[in-house]
């Protein structure tokens, strides 16, 4: 046998043990993180149901920001920057502490009890990530391995948390790196997704579905219609973008103590609950979602939903900012569709998926998750959406290490941070 038919056959024998390597993984990260992900959703579902039965919780809002930030000086994560800090992680090799997975655990629970107005995938990302890390730190696995077992671990977390695994399967390699997809992670990524969505649906989780009912005839009109919804959330993902970002800054500014931030911020979520008269802004919003879909949104309700989250996690309240873009982006449509008498349900749709991709920098997986989430008769429509909203949203998103590698105009390599 001769050397270059020896070195062809180990190699050959070097991937079929890397890739039952990553079998092997993919289903123990699946299994971990999904059973967490499960019990969180049911912690989820628990402490919202708590809010709805006992609305006065939320008096207890700035006293529960002042547990949040003691637990974090307690386990020395003063500094901790969330969802940044997973991504740093993979591209960049920064350090991601297991004590993530128990603070973001409870103070997203300590959040939405006390009626702060956040998502919950943010936490699901921190949450699977971190777990995933410390699966391969356990097995001893080198840098580049590590980063893989954290974006299997993103992936199971959102899957048993969302119910969407195509989406939450992909989003995890997407995310990281604007322009470049992450392929060595696909397949631990579908197989962690899958498997963390089984063990959620096995003990009772449900998945969002949304049902459109009548999708309009895609003719010429329709496509420029859309477009224009896509065009103006992107406009919108960039102004939530900003607003999120400017609250953090402007906190920061004025409150440099956290304890004194965290406290005036959940004061100030009190006054908003007050002035609108109701508590439909606080927790993660899905709720206005339903009436968004039968052309019931008020025009005030995005920006409502914008203020609300941006004084939440500007503050220092954790949880995430997904399902508030999905809101966002809901309600938006909805008034936009309304205005124009064209498909308010369809408009909803295409306003959750477009602000959404515009946030996260993420078109394969909006579209992806607008399927799970609405079926595939308006696939078009989401096709276009998608689309202009990625390319019209320019460099912004939620997450400032998220790196955009490529230009969204031209095939340029520029590696920069989104703004």
């Amino acid at each position: 046998m001769n050397e270059r038919l020896k070195h062809k056959i180990h190699h050959n024998l070097q991937r079929a043990r890397t890739s039952v390597k990553w079998v092997i993984f993919a289903i123990i990260s699946g299994i971990v993180v999904g059973a967490v992900g499960t019990l969180f959703y049911f912690c989820m579902a628990y402490v919202t149901a708590s809010r709805d039965e006992y609305p006065w919780l939320i008096w207890l809002l700035p006293f529960g920001g002042l547990l949040i930030v003691g637990a974090y000086h307690l386990l020395h994560d003063e500094k901790d920057s969330g969802t940044n800090l997973v991504l740093s992680s993979i591209h960049s090799g920064d350090e991601l502490p297991v004590r993530m997975a128990p603070l973001i655990f409870v103070s997203t629970l300590i959040t939405h009890l006390l009626g702060g107005s956040a998502g919950r995938e943010g936490a699901a990302l921190q949450l699977g990530g971190s777990i995933g890390n410390e699966i391969g730190k356990l097995f001893r696995f080198n840098e580049k391995d590590k980063h893989i077992m954290t974006m299997c671990g993103m992936s199971a977390a959102f899957s048993a948390l969302f119910g969407t695994p195509m989406a939450a399967a992909i989003f995890s390699m997407e995310v990281v790196s604007v322009g470049i997809m992450h392929y060595s992670a696909l397949v631990p990524c579908v197989i962690a997704s899958l498997i963390a969505h089984s063990i959620a649906s096995r003990f009772g989780a449900e998945a969002e579905l949304f049902l459109l009912g009548e999708i309009p005839a895609f003719t010429i009109d329709s496509a420029v219609k859309i477009t224009v919804l896509a065009a103006l959330c992107a406009l919108i993902s960039i102004l939530f973008c900003i607003l999120l970002h400017q609250s953090e800054h402007l906190y920061h500014k004025f409150f440099p103590n956290p304890y004194i931030r965290i406290f005036a911020g959940g004061c100030l979520v009190i006054v908003l609950t007050l002035l609108v008269g109701s508590q439909t802004y606080n927790g993660s919003g899905i709720a206005l979602i339903e009436p968004a879909m039968k052309g019931e949104a008020r025009w005030e309700m995005f920006l409502l939903k914008m203020l609300f989250t941006a004084a939440t996690l500007g503050a220092g309240f954790k949880g995430g900012e997904i399902v508030p873009s999905f809101c966002i982006g809901g309600t938006f449509g909805c008034l936009f569709g309304n205005l124009l008498g064209f498909s308010p349900s369809l408009c909803t749709a295409a306003g959750m998926t477009a602000v959404f991709c515009g946030v996260t920098n993420c078109p394969i997986t909006s579209l992806l998750i607008s399927f799970e989430l609405f079926g595939y008769e308006g696939m078009p429509y989401f096709l276009l959406t998608a689309a202009f909203s990625y390319m019209l949203s320019g460099y912004y998103g939620l997450y400032h290490s998220q790196k955009i590698m490529y230009s969204k105009f031209k095939a340029n390599y520029i590696n920069k941070k989104a703004e």
